[in-house]
């Protein structure tokens, strides 16, 4: 753990408000940034994370929308296609961006933003949600983890040089998705993990002993309960992983199958300190409006309050 890290702290996103990287600028009927501010301050959040680059704001327009709630930034999700050597020179610009912004608003924060860095995976992966525990066909052969190793390393020395530690999102759709996946990536680098709890249970995990396991390489938690009857109907027809958010897999805490008194009795046990974002992602939809997504979130923070964070 960081050192200068000496609490922890909860937030939301912007992407349990129907709002992330596979919506904004595509469906209509998001709800503006400064609603989504409004409403996870006055649920009682200490932070959000930032959301499709730039939706929240940019710069000290971000850093004043954030102080003027009460709100710090948590992290910033992005997707660097870190087995792709000939890409990785563009994405690592993008990353610069990234980290010009965390260098804004960090200063004034008592937990500092999370680098939250994925792989970019492949058409290949995004067809096949959760099938490469038991598909090894679908994996990274041992010349594919040498340069994705040596992109994460890359991306790593990037972020510290501007004095930020990342944190590794294993993902589905991505090369790091499996518990084996990730397992791989903890060998052969020494990026720390954002140990995702929805993502876990998409690729085959168990966030349990996944704590257990990793504790002393997590920095980072996306909590996420989830429907595995949802999870399990996705992969089982191969379905595009983009049915993950239309399906809702992802529900409100304690309306799904994860035993997250188990997950978070684990949490306190080995003592974590740093960021737990509640994430609900979906698409917005009749079935799950906006209205129905604010107080999911209201009432997700008034589950983790209830447990003592």
């Amino acid at each position: 753990m960081d050192a200068v890290i000496q609490a922890l702290a909860v937030a939301n996103a912007p992407c349990s408000y129907g709002a992330f990287e596979d919506t904004v600028g595509i469906y209509d009927g998001l709800p503006e940034p400064e609603q989504v501010l409004d409403h996870i301050a006055s649920s009682g959040y200490d932070g959000t994370d930032l959301g499709p680059f730039g939706w929240l704001g940019k710069g000290e327009a971000l850093a004043a929308a954030l102080s003027s709630r009460g709100l710090d930034l948590a992290g910033g999700y992005l997707e660097l296609p870190f087995s792709e050597p000939g890409r990785m020179d563009g994405a690592l610009a993008e990353l610069d961006r990234l980290l010009g912004l965390f260098e804004v608003v960090a200063p004034t924060q008592r937990v500092p933003p999370r680098p939250t860095l994925a792989d970019h995976g492949s058409s290949l992966r995004r067809s096949n949600p959760g099938r490469a525990q038991e598909d090894p066909a679908l994996r990274l052969d041992d010349d594919g983890w040498e340069r994705l190793s040596r992109g994460v390393t890359r991306a790593l020395v990037r972020c510290r040089e501007r004095g930020f530690e990342p944190t590794f999102h294993h993902h589905a759709n991505s090369h790091v998705e499996a518990p084996r996946e990730i397992e791989r990536l903890l060998e052969i680098t020494d990026i720390d993990l954002c140990l995702d709890t929805g993502h876990l249970l998409v690729g085959g995990g168990d966030p349990i002993t996944a704590v257990r396991d990793w504790r002393d390489r997590i920095n980072h938690i996306h909590v996420k309960d989830c429907r595995t009857d949802v999870v399990r109907g996705i992969v089982d027809e191969r379905a595009p992983a983009i049915e993950i958010w239309r399906r809702k897999a992802f529900c409100r805490l304690g309306g799904g199958d994860l035993d997250l008194d188990g997950f978070l009795s684990e949490v306190r046990r080995m003592g974590y300190e740093g960021w737990l974002v509640v994430e609900q992602d979906g698409i917005l939809d009749e079935r799950w409006p906006l209205e129905q997504a604010m107080r999911d979130q209201a009432s997700n923070r008034t589950y983790l309050r209830e447990r003592g964070l």
